[in-house]
C-alpha cells in the first residue's frame, strides 16, 4: 500500500464533510444533557410525616432540620440548642420565617424544645414541613 505524500490542493477543498462535525455536537449536546442530570442535591434526609391540612408555604424561610436521630442542624451544619440560639439571636433571621422539617421518628421533645426557643427568641412565624397526605 503506497500512501502519496505531497497532496496538492489545486482548486482548494472543494467540500467540507458535515457528517463528523454533526456527530461530535451531538455528542457534545448529549453528555451536557445527562451530566446536568445527574447534580444531586445535598442534604440530610428526613421523612416528613403526613398531614391532611397542609398549606403550601411560599416565602424564603429559615431551615432547621432534625433528624430520626434527634440531630439539629442549620443547613447542613450540626448545631446544639445553644449554637442554635446564637445563631438564631440576630435581627436578620428574627424577621424571616422559620420551617422545622423534622423526622417522624425524631422525638417530641427535641421539636418542642426548637420550638420554644424560636418563640423565646422572638421568631413569630414558625412552619412545621409535611407531606400531603392524599
Amino acid at each position: 500500500m503506497k500512501f502519496k505524500r505531497n497532496i496538492k490542493l489545486e482548486n482548494g477543498l472543494e467540500q467540507i464533510n458535515m457528517a463528523p462535525l454533526i456527530d461530535v455536537i451531538f455528542q457534545l449536546l448529549i453528555f451536557f444533557m445527562l451530566s446536568s442530570s445527574f447534580t444531586f442535591q445535598s442534604g440530610i434526609n428526613v421523612k416528613l410525616p403526613k398531614a391532611v391540612t397542609s398549606d403550601t408555604v411560599r416565602d424564603e424561610n429559615f431551615v432547621i432540620t432534625i433528624t430520626s436521630e434527634n440531630v439539629i442542624y442549620l443547613g447542613n451544619k450540626v448545631l446544639t440548642i445553644k449554637e442554635l440560639t446564637e445563631n438564631l439571636n440576630t435581627p436578620a433571621v428574627r424577621n424571616r420565617p422559620i420551617l422545622i422539617k423534622a423526622d417522624r421518628r425524631a422525638s417530641m421533645g427535641r421539636i418542642v424544645d426548637v420550638w420554644d426557643l424560636c418563640r423565646k427568641i422572638g421568631i413569630e412565624r414558625i412552619n412545621i414541613a409535611t407531606t400531603r397526605d392524599k
